[in-house]
This record gives structure tokens, sequence and C-alpha cells, in this order.
């Protein structure tokens, strides 16, 4: 009888390591030393590169919609378990709002402690306190309203997150309850969803130029002498946001059973690709494929992602609370504990529903100043010349947080892969054959 023998195929090659030069986190770097630089030295230059970053964010904001409709109703619609749905949707919402509390009270003690505005003595009498065209203050029943669309094709047209959010919920919900007859509809949600990446993944061979642009029209218009006098504020609001990263992210990773280093590790592209943008929403899609690549489920990755955008600004929470208070003292206005109570309420409403593009919250902070009836609006031009730095460390704050927080609400939930997640973790992010 003859004897069959088996030759072992020889093991496949490694696959070489990828050049450092190929790291898109290293291209955004480079561009964003490179924007500081002709910036610096070359302003005539710098002050026409603003089109690169603005064409980078309008391609982004042109898909954000429609990719957000395709996660929310492709994740919900696929559990077809309204009941979980609920409870993902309530747990992510009392996380947020936990945290977004937490950030207020961490920026309202330090600033108060430091005092970087009491060295600056602004007079705004002349101009009526309040500024020639305050923000309209809006109560909690016009926040309500404003949720839901008019019209669903507005919602997306006008980019409001909110909406949009509420109706792919409730387009998703309605899908869910056909059961199998909605799996055609399904395919092509899931369908148009890989289209809308492949977009992405084709606009983010960009970003290192979009980088590039928006800093070096930020340095060029403003240099980096003039920030000199709020060189304070810019201290006090950085050491703000490592204290909140050591005091509330740090221990809440340690408890949904990961590094925050590492988390911070893989997702260290898009991170530094929002210090340049200034734009959370340049990197929605990247940070939905990445999360379910970490082996959280898309049910929770499809719902508490996206709300997260509207309802977890931690980082621009730190801001709004220390500007404000920065402000307040500036022009000398008193704001007694008492006060800064009721300012951080105002907070927990004028914080949500933000739209994530660089420059939106200049209008939010306009609104809030507006709602203390104290603080004049017109103080905001202070802080106009570095609004750039510190949104950069507002959103990168933002982009870290809604992270962590799907990883704690999928913790609650069961539905993250441990082994896959530390896998993927320990290896750091690389590229997908």
């Amino acid at each position: 009888m003859s004897e069959t023998v088996t030759i072992d195929a020889p093991p496949a090659a490694p696959k070489p390591p990828t050049p450092f030069y190929r790291d898109l986190a290293v291209q955004v770097l480079a561009g964003v030393a490179l924007g500081v630089l002709v910036g610096n030295y070359a302003p005539s230059v710098g002050r026409h590169t603003q089109f690169l970053g603005d064409i980078f964010i309008h391609l982004i904001q042109m898909v954000v919609g429609l990719i957000i409709f395709c996660t929310v109703t492709h994740g919900i619609a696929s559990v077809r378990d309204l009941g979980k749905v609920g409870r993902i949707a309530v747990r992510a919402l009392v996380y947020f709002e936990v945290i977004t509390t937490a950030a207020l009270i961490i920026g309202l003690v330090v600033v108060n402690v430091l005092h970087p505005g009491s060295g600056v003595h602004i007079d705004l009498s002349h101009n009526g306190g309040a500024g020639t065209a305050p923000a309209k203050s809006e109560g909690f029943d016009d926040f309500l309203v404003g949720l839901v669309p008019t019209s669903a094709v507005q919602a997306f047209a006008q980019g409001d997150i909110l909406q949009v959010l509420v109706f792919s919920v409730l387009f998703a919900c309605g899908l869910a309850s056909l059961g199998e007859r909605s799996a055609p509809v399904l395919e092509l949600v899931g369908t148009v969803q890989k289209t809308l990446f492949w977009i992405i993944g084709k606009v983010m061979r960009i970003a290192p130029l979009a980088a590039f642009g928006a800093i070096g029209y930020t340095v060029s218009k403003y240099g980096l002498g003039t920030l000199t006098s709020l060189g304070k504020l810019i201290g006090v609001f950085y050491l703000i946001v490592l204290l909140f990263f050591l005091l509330v992210l740090w221990p809440v990773s340690r408890y949904a059973g990961v590094s925050l280093l590492k988390v911070l590790r893989y997702f260290r592209a898009e991170l530094l690709l929002v210090l340049g943008t200034s734009s959370s929403e340049s990197v929605f899609p990247q940070l939905t494929s990445k999360l379910e690549r970490l082996g959280v489920e898309q049910s929770v990755v499809g719902l508490v992602l996206p709300t997260a955008y509207s309802f977890n600004h931690d980082g621009t929470c730190l801001y709004f609370a220390s500007v404000s208070v920065f402000l307040a003292q500036a022009t000398g206005t008193d704001l007694g504990w008492q006060a800064q109570i009721g300012l951080l309420l105002i907070l927990l409403l004028t914080s949500k529903g933000g739209a994530g593009v660089s420059g939106s919250a200049i209008a939010v902070l306009a609104l809030t100043l507006s709602s203390t009836h104290k603080i004049p609006v017109d103080s905001i031009a202070l802080v106009l010349g570095i609004h750039s730095i510190l949104s950069a460390a507002f959103v990168f704050t933002n982009i870290a947080g809604n992270c962590v927080a799907t990883l704690v609400v999928g913790k609650w939930e069961n539905a993250i892969d441990r082994v896959r997640l530390h896998k993927e973790l320990d290896a750091g992010f690389t590229t997908a054959a």
C-alpha cells in the first residue's frame, strides 16, 4: 500500500513593513509642521492656503450626513430588537451627560483658580455691553422643537446632525419593524455605506494638504507673536484638557478594560488630522470603520458614535466653561459661584447638537454669553485670534472622548469581541490589505 506523503507549503513571506512616510499620521504631522513654517516665514503665501482645508472639509461634509444615515439605519435595522436599541440609547445619553458635566466642572474650577483673564482689562461699555448682534437665547422647548426637521431633505442639506440623527433613528425603527421584508432595503443601505466609505478613503489622501493649508493660513493671519498676550489662556486651557484626560478619560478607559494610551495610538491618524482641520466631521467615517475593526458590534457603533457627535462634546464643554469665565474676568464682569452654576446649566443645554465643524463653537459661545445676560457678547473678539489653537485641543478631546464612550457602552452591552479588541490595540492600527 502506497504511503501518501504530505509536503508542507513553505511559510508565506512576512509582509514588509510600511515605510513610515506612507503613514497618514506622519503625513498629516508633516503637513502641520510645513504649514507653521510657511505661515510664519512666508505669510504672503500662507494667506492663500486656506482653500486647501476648506475643500477637504467640504468634501467630507458632502457625504457625512448620508454616512450617518446609513450607519444608524444599518446598525439599528440589523438588530431588529427595538428594546435593545432603546437600552443602548438611554445608556449612552446618561454616560454623555455625566461626562460632559464633569468636563464643565473641571473647566470652571481650574479657570477660577488660575484667573487667566485677571490681567486683561477690557471696557466694552461703549458697545452697549452685550454687543451689536447678540445671539438669540433658546429655551428647552425651542431645543426640543429644533430636534425634529420640517423636511428630511432640509436636514441633510443644512448638515444638521441632530435632525439627521432623529430622522435616521425613525427610519431605521420603521425598517426594523418590517422584519424580513426589509432585507432588500437593508442590503441597499449597506452598499451605499460602502460606496461612501470608498469616497472617504480617496478624500483622505489629501488630508496632509488640508492640514498644511489650514495651519498655514492661521499662522500667516495671526502670527506667532500675536499669541503672546493670550498665551496664559492657551496654557490654562491645555492644562484643563490634560486634567480631563487624567481625571476622567484615563479612569473611564481603565473601567472599560482598555489602555487610554493604546486607544490614542490606534486613532492617531484621526487625532492628528483634527489638530490641523479642527473639524470632527472629517474623521467620522474612519472612526466608524476602526471601532468596528476593534470588535465593537455594528449596532453599538451605529447608534452611539453619531449620537456622541451631538451630545458628547467633552472638549467643547471644556472650551465653553474656560473661555466664558475668562471673558468675564477680562471684562470685569462679576460672575459669582451662583451665576457660574447657572452658566453650567446653560452650557449643558447649549453644548448639545453642535455641528462639529470648525467655527461652530464661536456661534454657540455667542449664544451662551447672551443667555447669561452678563458677559458681553462683543468680548468674543478677544479669543478669535487664538480660537484655532484652542479648537485644535477641544476637537482632539471630543474625538478621544467619543471613542472611549463607544467602548464603554459596548462593554455595558457585552457587544465587544475582547480578544479582537486587545489584539488590535496591542498591534496598533495598520492599513488593511
